[in-house]
C-alpha cells in the first residue's frame, strides 16, 4: 500500500469559480484520489480556499462586507459547491487560518535566519484619491507584453506574464477608477530566489517525468530574460498573514502582511495540519505527510494546477521548502493543465463569462459535468467546451453506451428469471473472450489512471463499457433465451456481474452513477477487479438485483438551445 499526498490548487475566495478553473486542478485531483482509494492505497486529497490578497478585500468591498465576514460566508459557500460535484476532500481549509498564519511566519523566520530575504526598497504607485498604495490588483491597466487593456498589476490574464503595478500602461485605480496617481517609495521584503537558482534547476532537471508543459514554463522562467528573479514576499494591505520573523515582530515592516503568493502554497502544509486538528489527531499525523524526519519520506506528493501556477509551484514554493533548510517533503510530481475555453471565447471569472459551477449543477446533476470535462480535459492543448459536443457526449456515452447497457440487462433479466441472479448455464467461447479482452483493457485503464492520462483513461473507459454492449449485442440472449434457456442464464449472469465492475471502475469519474449501479445489483463490494475472472463471479446465482432508476437521461435539442443561450451573456 502506497502513501499518497494529493492537493488541487486552491481556488481563490473572490467569488464560484467557473468549469474551467474546475477541470484544471480540483477535479483531476479528485479523480486521481478516488483511484488511489479504489487501489487501496493511503490517500489524503488536500485543498482550501485561497483568501488573502486584493481578490479578496475588493470582492468583500463591491459587496459592502468585512473581509473576514466575506470570507467566510463563500468558504461555506465553495465548500457546499464541492461536494455538489464530489470532490472528495480530506480537508477542505482555509488560507486564513490560525496554522497557515503561524507556519508562514515560521517559514519567513527561517528564510530571513538563513539568509535568503532581503529588505528592498522599491517604487510603488499610490492613489492620491484613495490614500493607499495600489499593490497587484488594486490597479489595472494596460499590459506592456501584449496589450491587454485589463491587465492586473500582478499578471496579465490574456497573456500570465507576471507584472508589477509599475510595468502597466495607462495604470488606474481598481477601487474607485482615480487616474490620480503617483509613484512612491515603501519598503518590502525579498525572497532572494536567485541565489537557489542551482538548486531549484537540479531539482527540475531531476524530474525526468514530469508532463511537457510543467516543465517547459519551470525552465521558461528559469532562463528567459534575465532569469530567476527575486522576488516581494510582502504587500501594504490589511488583510492577510500579518509580517513577522517566527513569532517576532518585524522592525519597518509594522502594518503590512504577506503576500498572497507567499503564504497560499503554505497552505498545503498548514491545511494538513488543520485535517489533523478537526480529527482530535496529534501534530505527528499530519507531520507524517509532511516531514521527511517524521516519516514522510515514503510518501508521493502529487499536485494539480492550471498552466498559470506552475511557475510558482516550481520556483516560489520549493524556494520557500529548500531555503528553510528544514526536512519538508517536496512535490514529486505536477500534473499542470491548459485553459478550457467557452464557446469561442474564453472563462473568466473576472468577466463572468461562461458556465459557473454553482450554475452547472443547477441544471444537470454532477456525473454530467464530471465526465464530459474530464474526457476532454486540456492536456496536451487547450480544449473548448461547446454545447453541442457536451450534448452529443452525454447521450452517446453516458446515456447510450453505458446507461443502455444497465437499463437492457437488469430488465430483460427480471423479466425473464426474476429479480436474483439466474443459475444456470455455463460460460461458453464468447463468455471467455470477453473476460480476456477486459482484463487487458482493465490494466491498460489503471496504467492510464497511475499516470495521470486523464483524456486516455476516460477513451479506454468508455471502451470498456463498449465491449459490454458488443458482446451483448453479439451473444444476444433475447434470442437464445428461446432455444437455450440454461446459455442465455449463463450470458444474464455475467451480464449483471460485468454491471458490478463497470461500478468499481467508473466511480472515479461518476460517483454517484456508479453508487446507484452497485445499489441495484445489490453489492457493496467495490473490490477492484485484479482478477477479472474472480470479479466475474462476484455475484452469486440467487443474489438479489434491482432495475434501476434511469441513470443518464438525454439532453434534447430545445435544452441546449435554452442553455446555449442562457449562458451567452456575462454572469451578473
Amino acid at each position: 500500500m502506497a502513501r499518497i499526498l494529493i492537493t488541487s490548487a486552491i481556488p481563490y475566495i473572490n467569488g464560484i469559480k467557473h468549469l474551467g478553473n474546475l477541470v484544471g486542478s480540483q477535479l483531476p485531483a479528485d479523480l486521481f484520489a478516488r483511484y488511489n482509494r479504489a487501489r487501496g492505497h493511503e490517500v489524503l486529497f488536500i485543498c482550501a480556499t485561497d483568501e488573502h490578497g486584493t481578490p479578496a478585500e475588493l470582492a468583500a468591498a463591491k459587496v459592502g462586507k468585512p473581509v473576514e465576514e466575506y470570507c467566510a460566508e463563500m468558504h461555506q459557500v465553495q465548500a457546499e459547491i464541492a461536494r455538489g460535484f464530489r470532490l472528495s476532500f480530506d480537508h477542505f481549509g482555509r488560507s486564513s487560518s490560525q496554522r497557515n498564519h503561524r507556519l508562514t511566519q515560521h517559514f519567513a523566520g527561517r528564510l530571513a535566519a538563513n539568509g535568503l530575504i532581503e529588505e528592498v526598497s522599491e517604487k510603488q504607485v499610490f492613489s492620491i484619491d484613495d490614500n493607499r498604495f495600489l499593490p497587484d490588483r488594486y490597479i489595472t491597466g494596460t499590459c506592456p507584453n501584449c496589450g491587454y487593456e485589463a491587465a492586473r498589476g500582478d499578471q496579465c490574464e490574456n497573456c500570465t506574464k507576471q507584472l508589477d503595478p509599475t510595468d502597466l500602461i495607462n495604470p488606474r485605480s481598481s477601487i474607485s477608477g482615480s487616474t490620480n496617481l503617483e509613484v512612491r517609495e515603501t519598503k518590502h521584503l525579498f525572497l532572494k530566489q536567485r541565489s537557489l537558482r542551482d538548486k531549484l534547476e537540479a531539482w527540475i532537471d531531476s524530474k525526468t517525468d514530469w508532463p511537457i508543459l510543467t516543465t517547459s514554463i519551470a525552465k521558461k522562467w528559469l532562463n528567459d530574460g534575465d532569469g530567476l528573479q527575486d522576488r516581494g514576499i510582502t504587500r501594504d494591505l490589511h488583510w492577510g498573514v500579518p509580517v513577522k520573523n517566527g513569532d517576532q515582530d518585524w522592525p519597518g515592516m509594522e502594518g503590512k502582511v504577506f503576500y498572497v503568493w507567499f503564504d497560499a502554497p503554505i497552505e498545503y502544509i498548514a491545511g494538513t495540519a488543520e485535517w489533523a486538528d478537526a480529527h482530535g489527531y496529534p501534530d505527528s499525523a499530519w507531520e507524517r505527510w509532511w516531514r521527511t524526519d517524521k516519516g514522510a519520506q515514503d510518501v508521493r506528493y502529487v499536485q494539480f494546477m492550471g498552466k498559470d501556477n506552475v511557475p510558482f509551484h516550481t520556483l516560489s514554493f520549493p524556494a520557500t521548502i529548500m531555503g528553510s533548510g528544514e526536512p519538508w517533503k517536496l512535490v514529486d510530481y505536477i500534473k499542470s493543465f491548459n485553459y478550457l475555453n467557452y464557446d469561442g471565447g474564453q472563462f473568466s471569472t473576472s468577466q463572468g463569462r461562461g458556465v459557473f459551477m454553482d450554475q452547472a449543477l443547477s441544471i444537470l446533476p454532477a456525473d454530467y459535468w464530471r465526465w464530459w470535462l474530464l474526457s476532454h480535459a486540456p492536456e496536451s492543448a487547450d480544449s473548448e467546451f461547446t454545447w453541442e459536443n457536451f450534448q452529443g457526449s452525454v447521450n452517446k456515452d453516458l446515456a447510450d453506451v453505458l446507461g443502455n447497457l444497465v437499463s437492457r440487462v437488469t430488465k430483460f433479466a427480471t423479466a425473464k428469471f426474476g429479480a436474483t441472479v439466474p443459475e444456470g448455464g455455463q460460460f461458453g467461447p464468447m463468455e471467455t473472450a470477453l473476460v480476456a479482452d477486459l482484463g487487458a483493457r482493465i490494466a491498460d485503464y489503471a496504467a492510464m489512471m497511475e499516470a495521470m492520462e486523464v483524456r486516455k483513461a476516460a477513451a479506454e473507459l468508455r471502451a470498456i463499457w463498449v465491449i459490454g454492449n458488443e458482446y451483448l449485442q453479439a451473444a444476444a440472449p433475447w434470442t437464445v433465451v428461446k432455444t437455450d434457456p440454461d446459455q442465455a442464464q449463463a450470458m444474464v449472469r455475467l451480464a449483471l456481474n460485468l454491471i458490478r465492475v463497470y461500478a468499481v471502475l467508473s466511480r472515479p469519474f461518476i460517483p454517484d452513477a456508479a453508487e446507484a449501479i452497485m445499489a441495484a445489483m445489490g453489492s457493496q463490494d467495490w473490490t477492484w477487479p485484479d482478477d477479472i475472472s474472480a470479479a466475474m463471479r462476484v455475484l452469486p446465482p440467487d443474489h438479489a438485483f434491482s432495475v434501476p432508476e434511469n441513470l443518464f437521461r438525454k439532453i434534447t435539442d430545445e435544452e441546449r438551445v435554452d442553455w446555449q443561450a442562457r449562458f451567452s451573456g456575462v454572469r451578473t
